[in-house]
Formats: C-alpha cells, structure tokens, sequence
C-alpha cells in the first residue's frame, strides 16, 4: 500500500432546516393561529483521531465530505430533527489547515472529536413572529448554511524519536532490534518506502516511539528523492538520532553526510536544525578503531552525543537507548500545534463573502446574483405584507437596495431575482 501523507479535501456541515409557514386548523377552533415550527440544525463535520489508520490513502479517493441538512420545520409548533454529525477519522497526528491560507484549524493528536465545520442553525417558524400588531404572519426564516471549506490534511508522525541518515546506513536495521517494528531490509538504497514506528520499551516504566524516517539525500528538502515528502515528519520529533555508516562500505565520508543531512534539516525547517542530535555511528562492527576515533573526534567537535554500535550484532545498542531514555526525561513533550484562531480581516472576509452580489441590466431589468439570498427568498410570501417588509429589511442591509439606486432604479422597474421578477417600490 502506497503512503499518503497530504491531501486536499472539501467539507461541508449541513445546512440548517427552514422555519415553516403554517397556521393552525382544528374542526370547531376558530382563527387558530401560526404554528410553524423551527428547522432543524444541520449535521457538524468532526475530526477524530484513529490508531488503526497509519495513512491518508483513503482521502485519495474521497475528497468530499458533506453532513446531512436539517429538517425543516412543520406545523403543530413541530422542530425539524436536526442531522447527525459526520464523523471523519484520520491517523493520529493529521493536521488539518485551511487550504488557501495554510492556517491550522487542529492538531488531531489527542482521544478528543474537533468540530472542523458546524452545522447551520434552523430557521424560524412562523410561530416566532406573531406580535399584537401583526397576528398573521405569513413569512419563516430559512435555516443558515452550514460551514464550508477546503481543508489540507497533513500527517506529522507522533513519535518521541527520529532516525535520520543516508539510505543504507542501517536504521531499519538499528530499529528492528530495539523495537517490535518490523521493516523490510535489504542491502539497497530506499529500501523503506514509509515511514517504520517502533515502541522501544527498556523496562515496565520506561518506553518510547522510535520512528525510521525514509532515507535523506542531498537535495531532500527542495524535493530530490523520498526525504521531501517525509521530512515533514521529523518536525514532531524530540530527539534525532542522526545514524551514520561509520565504515564507508559505499565509499561515503560519514563526516559528510552528517554535514549534508543537516544542511537538509536546516533547509527544510528551523526548528529542526535546533532539534537535539545524538550521532550513531553504525557498522561500527565493518570499520577499523581509526575510522572510529576520526568520527568521534569530529563529532566531538560539534558538542554532541557520539555513540559507535553495530545494529547487526546489537553490539553497543542498549548503552544507546538508555541514554537516549534519560535525554527524553530531560526534554519537553511531543509538540503538539495550536489551532490558529481567525483574525478581524479573516472574520470580515467570511462575512462579506455571503453577502456578495452582482447586479446588470439587461433590456431595462435588474438582474440581482446573489447566491445566498436564495433560501430566504424560498421562505417569503410576497402577497403577505409584514413578510414582504422583512424581505426588503434583508435587501437593504444587505446593500442591493442602495446599489440599485446608485444604478438609477425608479419606480416601477422590474427587478429580477433567481426567475422571480416584481415591480421596484420605494
């Protein structure tokens, strides 16, 4: 199975249900009276975090989402029944953003549902606008859309430690006998093609995540090989082991790739290149004390950890996991990223995006586009006079009614709206 790690959907909450026109009527009860009831709200889009799922594949083939709409409201004083919410599980540690401006709307990395879209509230029944002066109201309120919006998912591994190297340094290797993992190994470059989770447990207290990121190699992070699709999951890390084949069977300088995969790290994000390191130097086993005592001396130099193991007779593998257990007591949890809240100018954007219109004239009618204005215009009773007053209420705070008169409307002219034409009254 193929590893997806980024996908771009569409969610839709559902719409809420119309409030109904209805009027009681009941053998021997004179004038009853309204009774509409409200609609019903519409369906929540949640996100929930799964651990049976380890990839985004299954978003490659579904990129829409839509919850279910609201009933509608129905006489007797009845509410429509509002709809279920539609619940999206997705690997633990999916971030989901906004698409067009990349700001977080949730970490899913902990047990808890995020409402991502919510659902529209239902419309008011007519029993809600009944006053002394106006006893028969002929007019409801149409239920209010549900949020829409295209979302990025972005999975980031949760896992306390992150296994860096060039391809064939022996991480899969390293990770198979300190953990449970099982990756395939083999003496070939990208040889792990996904990402490999290990929980590494050094007693009954004491365990942690190891991952095997896919092999780096210079240019990773402007996109060459398999390191930029996956460097993204090195970011959730609290500790690198940067592993390195000490013995230069491929004829490689380790004091090299290590200045390579860091310039990559580097390239690719700034807290990464600040991420603590501890320097494995593997196939210690294949490599003379010299090649050894260079390593460590050029490690040294750089102030960090040095470790020499050999992960293929396990040899120095456990004085390495416990020091890397005492480093993570020492070491703030697993980041986990704040949903970035909306600013005033998003706030104002959203608004003034519902209630956007367009206004032409064609052969002396004036033709009004507005997309959102269509579930009121469904709920009014243009024969009925306090439900045509709330209907101009909408027209001129919303702006139409000012910008036909800056277009020089009179008296008399026809405006048309979705096919409904009527005669303009000042």
């Amino acid at each position: 199975m193929s590893f997806v790690d980024k996908v771009r959907i569409k969610i839709k909450a559902g719409d809420g249900g119309d409030g109904a026109v209805s009027f009681h009527r009941e053998k021997y009860v004179a004038a009853g009276g309204p009774d509409g009831g409200d609609g019903g709200s519409g369906g929540n889009i949640v996100f929930q975090a799964d651990d049976h799922l380890s990839t985004l594949i299954d978003f490659r083939y579904q990129r829409k989402f839509a919850a279910q709409n609201g009933e509608n409201g129905r006489g007797n004083r009845c509410t429509g029944k509002s709809a279920p919410d539609l619940l999206i599980k997705v690997p633990r540690g999916t971030l989901v953003k906004e698409a067009e401006t990349g700001r977080i709307l949730a970490d899913i990395s902990d047990d808890a549902p995020h409402i991502l879209a919510r659902g529209g509230r239902g419309g008011k029944g007519n029993s809600n606008f009944a006053t002394s002066t106006r006893q028969i109201p002929r007019f409801a309120k149409p239920g209010f859309p549900g949020e829409s919006l295209d979302v990025t998912l972005e999975l980031k591994l949760l896992a306390d430690v992150g296994l860096v190297g060039f391809p064939n340094v022996g991480k899969s290797t390293l990770i198979s006998v300190v953990s449970a993992a099982k990756p395939k190994i083999a003496n070939y470059h990208f040889t792990t093609l996904t990402p490999v989770l290990g929980v590494v447990r050094l007693d009954e207290e004491r365990s942690f995540v190891m991952a095997d990121i896919p092999g780096l190699i210079e240019g990773a992070s402007e996109g060459t090989g398999l390191g930029h699709e996956f460097l993204r999951h090195v970011e959730r890390c609290r500790l690198i082991l940067h592993v390195l084949d000490v013995s230069g069977s491929e004829g490689r300088d380790p004091a090299e790739d290590f200045t390579k995969i860091n310039h990559e790290l580097a390239n690719f994000s700034e807290s990464l290149a600040e991420c603590p390191q501890v320097v494995v130097a593997n196939k210690s086993d294949m490599a003379t004390p010299e090649q050894i005592a260079a390593l460590e001396s050029f490690v040294q130099s750089k102030r960090l950890p040095f470790f020499a193991v050999s992960a293929a007779t396990t040899a120095g593998t456990k004085e390495l996991m416990n020091f890397v257990s005492e480093k993570l007591a020492e070491l703030p949890p697993v980041k986990i990223y704040e949903a970035q809240p909306m600013t005033p100018a998003d706030w104002e954007a959203r608004f003034s995006s519902r209630q956007e219109f367009e206004i032409e004239i064609q052969d002396g009618i004036y033709y009004i586009s507005a997309p959102w204005l269509e579930p009121v215009l469904r709920t009014v009773n243009m024969d009925d006079y306090s439900s045509l007053q709330y209907f101009q209420r909408v027209l001129r705070s919303s702006g139409i009614i000012d910008k036909l008169e800056e277009m020089g409307i009179q008296e008399g002219d026809t405006v048309n709206l979705f096919g409904f034409e009527f005669d303009y009254v000042r």
